[in-house]
């Protein structure tokens, strides 16, 4: 989800890896020990939690988490809980990044200390403020001046324990004096409309004077402030929560009688101080933070064409989509927006057929066919990983949820066995696992997607053609992909693949290994099977497989998956599940009496139908079918104030749901409106609020069947596995050329230098590849013009936006330490003020 700007639309994504935590503070009781988790939060919001790692104080969790971000925020923040069976968990310390920090730590380890949690620090949202002052002549004839501070709304409060009931004080406060007022206590939610005006006596009357508004009373009211702070009204014994506060001082009506500017709410006091943060231990953490900035398509146009030529450039070397895996640090920083971009132009396998065909052309021996980190593997990693991963997902879930939660003892290794393990019995269940994942695969061939289809077929061609004496490099081309670098990585680490939620328990993830061992070998089709192993015991145990039905039987399955033509209409009938989880839906009035209450249900949604039930496993309580889903959109807050609603718009009614989080919002949302996109009855307007008491709160008419009086949000591609937008990945390739500006530079000195002459290179060309410099050149002379010319639009976007920007603004409020660095970078470069 964009956030749309004036001409531009800005997305934000986060990449995290939590690695671990080290010396946290010991439990008070006699086990010293801790059950810690750690949760992921976009300020104060919870938008993803790891598993609980038991009885240690340097827990290692290695979870992966990534989303977009459907919303601004001031800060990533990590919290380490301890869990307590009895009582609410407790938070040992957190990790706070400002935004505008995230840069500094991006895609590199870090370890952060974890700094104490206060009640008083923990903050979010924004104020809209007005203050007034004014002279007010009294029947005496003597003037007196009256401060009128007016709390018109929030945004982006915190919800506290699940609610949100916020009321306001509002204080005029200075050395000698300090007058507190408050507001109405505003019910569930974090968005309240307040809108109510206070008056304070500012002055002492005086004799009427045409002077400045402060008088004699000037050095006195310079040492007055307006001090707004918000609290959460709560029933528990412990009083109210504090939510943040504000301080304005009163001389910021020096140049005017009124005053009025959004403010971001601050801690109180900065919080504590006081405490040291080294007594909690610290937390390792990668955090790849993304925020793209983007035009309207025509903006693109000579890059993307550039681009899509790439395919037809000869050599492909010569093409711009090679020259930016050149210039890159690491071939996947460019392999992932290529693949995305030619995926949505429709153009992967011609590109992916170039290159792989080229790399074939240099490799001398067949045993090392794309085993390498090349451009080619790369592409074709991602590939992967974005069209097949329903596949994957249909073809080893259920098996691998299965040996997660049997916990049978598979370990074949002697010198690991415990007490009471009886070796036989383990080799066994291990064989099974093996047999049962091994007879999955190999029966996968027809739901294997088309895409991954016609890449594996143009690689076994290619291989076929230039080692033509050797008879198995038409398999091992493929199987290097398919089990090397797709079955066997997702078996090993399949919360990766998102086939578990968290990473596996050691005994589970000790089994998993040696499946994956044994997948792989068996679908290398190496000459030598024991010699694929160091261990010998592993060799002992590929005795069980050593035979040629199993060879064969990956012949046939490798020979399926690369063959022209081979799809089955019917394989894409059966079910996919696309997602699932729990949320809170409301009773949608089904029966004629009963209460429209709200309830936790199990939501499953596959291409087929979306359902909920009681629990996970429980037969189905309602199912939409997939055609019947007319529309899905977000509901407005103020149907029942509650965040993060959506609607399921039916033909006879509207599904209200509640999710977690505003991620898990997004993500569902978009889901749901994908698999549904094709739907012939689709809406093209909707209502954004509900039907309550009579009348929809939108637009008030009162027939429950009233046309929507809003125009539905636009529309996503039909492909339920594949959303990509074009113009996104375009700005992001021109992201990675402008900062690989000088790269492309000494590319262009090395076509200079190999067109004319010819004797040894010098080191620091060596490692192009370019086999046709003239060509090169000229496609890096485009590249580079195009650069340039995004780059000064880029540049006008911002003059244009820093002469707009009002510091104070909804959107920009005051206390936005991105909008101050901002503003010192423009300033620096431009001769205009705010």
């Amino acid at each position: 989800m964009a956030v749309e700007e004036e001409g531009l639309r800005v997305f934000q994504s986060v990449k995290i890896k939590i690695g671990e935590a080290k010396n946290l503070p010991t439990h008070p009781g006699p086990n010293k020990m801790r059950d810690c988790y750690c949760t992921v939060n976009l300020d104060r919001e919870e938008v993803f939690r790891t598993q609980i790692v038991e009885k240690s104080l340097c827990p290692f969790y290695g979870e992966d988490f990534y989303c977009e971000i459907p919303r601004s925020f001031r800060h990533l923040s990590f919290y380490i809980f301890d869990r307590d069976v009895f009582r609410r968990d407790s938070i040992i310390g957190k990790v706070a990044i400002q935004k505008e920090d995230l840069p500094k730590y991006h895609n590199r380890d870090t370890w952060f200390q974890l700094q104490h949690v206060d009640a008083d620090s923990e903050v979010q949202g924004k104020v809209h403020l007005e203050l007034r002052l004014s002279e007010v002549i009294t029947d005496t004839g003597v003037v007196c001046h009256k401060l009128a501070t007016r709390i018109l709304e929030c945004q982006g409060l915190p919800i506290v324990n699940g609610q949100c009931d916020p009321y306001a004080t509002v204080t005029l406060a200075g050395p000698y004096r300090s007058e507190a007022k408050k507001t109405k206590v505003k019910k569930k939610t974090n968005n309240p409309q307040f809108d109510e005006v206070f008056y304070f006596e500012v002055t002492r009357p005086c004799s009427y004077s045409r002077k400045s508004h402060f008088d004699f009373e000037e050095e006195d009211v310079d040492k007055l402030e307006v001090r707004v702070d918000l609290w959460n009204a709560s029933n528990l014994k412990f009083g109210d929560e504090f939510l943040g506060e504000l301080r304005v001082p009163l001389n910021v009506l020096r140049q005017s009688s009124s005053y009025e500017a959004w403010y971001f709410l601050q801690p109180r006091d900065n919080g504590s101080k006081s405490l040291k943060p080294g007594d909690l231990g610290s937390l390792r953490l990668n955090v790849v933070y993304t925020e793209d900035h983007v035009f309207s398509s025509d903006y693109y146009s000579p890059l993307r064409d550039l681009l899509l030529r790439s395919a037809d450039v000869e050599p492909v070397s010569a093409s711009a989509a090679h020259v930016l895996g050149e210039v890159c640090r690491e071939k996947q920083e460019a392999a992932i927006p290529l693949v995305r971009f030619f995926l949505h132009y429709g153009r992967v396998v011609p590109f992916i057929s170039a290159i792989a065909n080229a790399e074939v052309q240099r490799t001398q021996d067949p045993n090392t066919i794309f085993r390498g980190n090349s451009l080619t593997s790369k592409c074709i990693d991602e590939t992967m990983k974005l069209a097949g991963m329903h596949y994957l997902h249909v073809t080893l879930k259920p098996t691998i949820e299965e040996i997660c939660q049997s916990h049978k003892s598979c370990e074949i290794d002697p010198v690991k066995l415990k007490d009471g393990e009886n070796l036989e019995n383990n080799m066994e269940n291990l064989r099974q696992y093996v047999d049962r994942i091994f007879n999955v695969i190999i029966k996968s061939g027809v739901s294997c997607p088309t895409v991954m289809c016609d890449i594996f077929f143009s690689l076994r061609e290619a291989a076929a053609k230039r080692f033509q004496g050797d008879p198995d490099v038409r398999y091992t081309a493929v199987s290097s992909f398919i089990f090397l670098r797709f079955f066997a990585p997702a078996i090993l680490s399949p919360n990766l693949f998102r086939l578990t939620p968290h990473h596996t328990d050691p005994q589970t993830s000790r089994t998993l290994t040696l499946i994956s061992k044994t997948i792989q070998t068996l679908g290398s089709l190496s000459k030598s099977k024991s010699a694929s192993f160091k261990e010998s015991y592993m060799a002992a145990f590929y005795e069980f497989f050593n035979e040629q039905k199993y060879a064969d039987a990956v012949k046939n399955f490798l020979d399926l998956i690369s063959s022209s033509g081979r799809r089955d209409p019917k394989s894409i009938e059966q079910p996919i599940l696309l997602k699932e989880g729990f949320m809170i839906k409301r009773a949608q009035g089904r029966k004629r009496f009963g209460m429209k209450n709200f309830k936790k249900r199990w939501f499953c949604l596959t291409n087929h139908e979306f359902t909920y039930q009681k629990s996970k496993g429980d037969q189905p309580l309602y199912s939409i079918p997939i055609e019947n889903i007319l529309a899905v959109e977000r509901l407005e807050e103020e149907s029942f104030k509650m965040k993060n609603m959506f609607q399921v718009i039916q033909p006879e009614r509207a599904l209200y749901i509640q999710a977690n989080n505003c991620v898990e919002a997004k993500a569902w949302i978009d889901i749901l409106t994908k698999v549904s996109q094709c739907n012939k009855k689709r809406l093209t307007v909707y209502h954004p609020s509900a039907f309550l008491n009579g009348h929809w709160l939108c637009c008030r008419a009162s027939s429950d069947t009233a046309p929507g009086c809003s125009p539905c949000t636009g529309g996503l591609p039909a492909n339920i596995q594949l959303d990509i937008d074009g113009d996104r990945e375009t700005e992001r390739i021109y992201s990675l050329f402008n900062s690989y500006m000088s790269k492309l530079e000494k590319m262009q000195e090395a076509c200079g230098s190999r067109s004319v002459y010819d004797g040894p290179e010098q080191e620091e060309y060596s490692t192009f590849i370019i086999d046709d410099p003239q060509e090169t050149y000229k496609t890096l002379k485009q590249v580079v013009a195009g650069v340039g010319a995004l780059e000064q639009e880029h540049a006008q976007y911002k003059r244009d936006k820093f002469k707009k920007t009002k510091y104070g603004s909804q959107e920009h409020p005051i206390g936005d330490k991105s909008f101050q660095s901002y503003i010192r970078q423009q300033s620096e470069t431009s001769t205009h003020s705010i």
